[in-house]
């Protein structure tokens, strides 16, 4: 057993942890779903409500590398539309999370993330109509709410994301951009509600997240590395794929 910052870890779950950072790096940087698959990976260490509290701070620095290298091909006109949705849902996530167990939080994050991969399918085989869903108000609106109570309650509004960047046809890079300063702004906003409602930040947690900032920065390399070699038409498949698998990770 390993004790770092008041944790007793064996070698396998501090690992576990470190892969989850690289994981957490490389989906800031463009390759979408590995960070939904490092949730259920860092829940398999500490449960579901309490990993998503170790797992914000993370996501809060790994934000930063996202930003920095994406941060000009952000989509401005798409996020000042989800975020004031996104803050509600998180309000609503931070209400809902406190009466739903760890099962509970699996299967309600699985079959969110089922729903948006059929209909991110559906969009893709219904071209003809690509500009209609995205134009209305109400689309918009519920990407926002879902993309914040998901984020909130798991982590997990990547799939909700791809989602609503999926439909309204943004370039990859504009895609990666977007969903860096969407994530970045609300992950920040989580903040206050894991340390002063749910408890589930502690210097201890904070402290132990710095330490894999290392591996964060190597993830957000392999990222960057990845992402330049997949071809813009295929990376909207690659993205479907990537939340595919996230899905069937979460019913493990």
């Amino acid at each position: 057993m390993i004790e770092l910052f008041s944790y007793e870890l064996s070698h396998s779950d501090l690992w576990m942890i470190l892969s989850v950072s690289v994981l957490i790096g490389m989906s800031k940087t463009g390759v979408h779903g590995a960070g939904m698959i490092a949730v259920p990976l860092l829940a398999a260490v500490f449960g579901g409500k309490q990993s998503s509290g170790f797992l914000l701070p993370i996501l809060c620095l790994a934000d930063i590398f996202g930003v920095v290298y994406y941060h000009r091909h952000a989509a401005w006109d798409h996020l000042w539309k989800l975020f004031p949705w996104a803050a509600a849902g998180t309000l609503l996530g931070t209400w809902v999370g406190n009466y739903i167990d760890d099962e509970a939080f699996k299967l309600i994050m699985a079959i969110i993330i089922f729903i948006s991969v059929g209909l991110m399918i559906w969009l893709e085989k219904r071209k003809k109509n690509e500009e209609k869903v995205p134009a209305y108000f109400w689309f918009a609106a519920l990407m926002g709410v879902a993309g914040g109570f998901t984020s909130m309650v798991g982590n997990l509004a990547g799939s909700v994301m791809a989602l609503y960047l999926l439909s309204v046809h943004l370039p990859k890079n504009s895609f990666i951009g977007t969903a860096a300063w969407f994530f970045m702004v609300l992950n920040w906003f989580k903040l206050p509600f894991h340390i002063f409602s749910w408890h589930t930040i502690t210097v201890d947690s904070f402290l132990f997240d710095l330490v894999t900032l290392p591996a964060i920065g190597l993830g957000a390399l392999i990222g960057v590395a990845i992402i330049k070699k997949i071809p813009e038409k295929q990376y909207r498949w690659f993205i479907i794929a990537m939340t595919v698998v996230a899905a069937f990770g979460m019913l493990l």
